[in-house]
């Protein structure tokens, strides 16, 4: 087992007001903790890895072809390998929550 304390881990501003630390990166998977401030968004992107989310405190919103989706407390949810989508807090207060990726993504473009 390998143990990764939150205190060792780096977190970066991706863009303006989304902030995202790199947590445990397995063999299979990884994880990230992100926190998305009021106003803030992800642009439209995708990559190879599959990610499953959980959003712990706060809402925000998926737009994913051409659908909206609105994730909350509690709500999970899965986006597909090479899947276009961009996300948007734009309530009055933070997003806080987990993704994991599926193949790891240990080195995102976020961090480059």
């Amino acid at each position: 087992m390998e143990e990764v304390p939150q205190a060792a881990c780096e977190t970066v501003e991706a863009v303006d007001g989304v902030h995202l630390t790199q947590m445990a990166v397995g063999e299979q998977m990884s994880v990230q903790q992100f926190h998305i401030e009021p106003g803030a968004a992800v642009p439209e992107h995708s990559h190879r890895h599959e990610q499953v989310g959980y959003v712990v405190k706060g809402t925000f919103t998926f737009h994913v072809n051409g659908e909206e989706y609105v994730i909350g407390p509690g709500d999970s949810y899965v986006v597909p390998s090479e899947e276009p989508h961009e996300a948007r807090n734009d309530g009055e207060e933070p997003v806080r929550g987990i993704d994991v990726f599926s193949p790891p993504r240990p080195n995102p473009d976020w961090q480059d």
